[in-house]
């Protein structure tokens, strides 16, 4: 019987690896929490003291050995590994320091880890006394774009989810955390799609907003009905910035009566309406075409500035948009940019716009921002709340979506005069439907 069942050992050995490859082309998250995980852990921990040595994170001492003799020689001593862990892209591993190491030696070496490991890409995640966090990736998690999808029940106010991470971890920009963003990127690299997501996902919350777009307001217009003001003229421009500073003069005056450093702590009855304020294509509001222009030029630099200095405390935040944001423009541009902590660099045309973008935040990230192909729209370099840089891609969020959802909640865009005014769901309720115990709780 044995003999005859050979015929049965070609056809088996052929179906395991095709098996296998199926398996790991249309399900490569569980793949790599199988055999995947298996492959990648057997080969980091046997060929770790070669790659070590190779790149260079090993270290050199003196041991005596009495074999043959006993004498002095010098040996490598490979770092120590612990606590590896799969995830849906690939896998961790911690690595244990040598005395005078520091967690850049390891970041120099990323990319021979990479190869080595036969992965994607390496990431230096975290990092601690004595020791660094790599989170290795066997495929690009930006390679392929996803479709964006509302918000979900109990969404923190202020938190837009813009993609995914390069590490396969949501992208999440939390206005709370960095106040300001600054969005650069060439024609067709994806700023318009990160406009659309904020929007398409500021809409349905109890945010206020409004639009700068002296491109003759064909960018933001399609999205009036949720604004609380849309300036497409450069006087409108600087009405729109004097009502902000009317607005951050009176929530300045309620914060000090109050006893408290911001609006956050004030009690929710009373606390104004944040506002998070679109400006697109800023270079336009610098450009100028008249010597009469030089003086308005002037006073909307000055009050952007000023915005971008005081308004965290009072909930104005601004995201600033724009193909290029550089010295040349004006000084007032670069004293802007030194106030926005937040950075989105998209695929730019040239190093230095690049190095405007990252450069002071983020220097070793400025070679991920040029490589950045444009067959890859939406992909980017920010910089957000951790300090640490990361690749992202945007998810698919449609000017249709934007304009949907602008339309769908445009019944809970304030009125501009109210919010100037500072009427706008910032009125205390009448004395008695006051809630006075909770109120006082609060204050507490």
């Amino acid at each position: 019987m044995f003999p005859e069942i050979l015929w049965a050992v070609p056809p088996a050995a052929a179906a395991v690896p095709l098996s296998a490859a199926a398996w790991h082309h249309w399900s490569p998250n569980t793949w790599s929490y199988g055999p995947g995980l298996v492959g990648s852990a057997l080969r980091v921990y046997l060929t770790w003291e070669h790659v070590s040595q190779g790149c260079g994170l090993s270290h050199t001492r003196r041991q005596t050995k009495v074999k043959g003799g006993v004498r002095r020689v010098t040996v490598e001593k490979k770092p120590k590994l612990r606590r590896f862990r799969p995830t849906p892209f690939g896998f961790r591993v911690r690595a244990r320091l040598h005395d005078g190491q520091t967690p850049d030696d390891y970041k120099d070496a990323l990319t021979r880890l990479a190869h080595a490991w036969r992965v994607d890409s390496v990431r230096l995640r975290t990092s601690g006394p004595g020791w660094v966090e790599l989170a290795a990736s066997r495929r690009d998690p930006l390679g392929t774009v996803t479709e964006a999808a509302p918000l979900g029940e109990g969404w923190d106010l202020l938190k837009v989810r813009m993609g995914t991470l390069e590490t396969g971890d949501p992208w999440v920009i939390d206005f709370r955390a960095v106040p300001h963003w600054l969005i650069m990127g060439a024609t067709q690299s994806g700023k318009s799609t990160d406009l659309n997501a904020l929007v398409y996902q500021l809409a349905p919350q109890p945010v206020a907003l409004a639009g700068l777009d002296l491109k003759g307001g064909v960018e933001l217009t399609p999205y009036t009905k949720r604004m609380s003001k849309l300036a497409t003229t450069r006087s409108e421009c600087m009405g729109l910035l004097d009502d902000v500073m009317v607005m951050l003069t009176d929530r300045m005056s309620q914060c000090r009566e109050a006893g408290v450093r911001n609006i956050w702590q004030l009690p929710e009855v009373t606390r104004p309406t944040p506002v998070v304020i679109v400006v697109d294509e800023v270079a336009e509001l610098y450009l100028m075409t008249d010597k009469a222009e030089k003086d308005e030029i002037a006073r909307t630099s000055t009050l952007l500035l000023r915005n971008a200095q005081l308004g965290r405390a009072f909930g104005i935040h601004l995201v600033i948009a724009g193909q290029r944001v550089g010295s040349d423009l004006g000084p007032g541009v670069t004293a802007l940019r030194a106030q926005i902590t937040g950075r989105i660099c998209h695929r730019v045309n040239d190093g230095e716009t690049a190095k405007m973008a990252l450069g002071d935040l983020a220097p070793d990230s400025l070679s991920a921002a040029m490589q950045i192909p444009a067959e890859m729209p939406g992909v980017a370099v920010t910089v957000g709340a951790d300090g640490r840089w990361y690749r992202v891609r945007s998810d698919l969020t449609t000017e249709e979506m934007a304009e949907d959802a602008s339309q769908e909640y445009a019944h809970m865009a304030p009125d501009w005069d109210d919010l100037v005014a500072g009427n706008a769901n910032s009125t205390a309720p009448a004395p008695g439907d006051l809630d006075w115990e909770l109120l006082e709780k609060e204050m507490s």
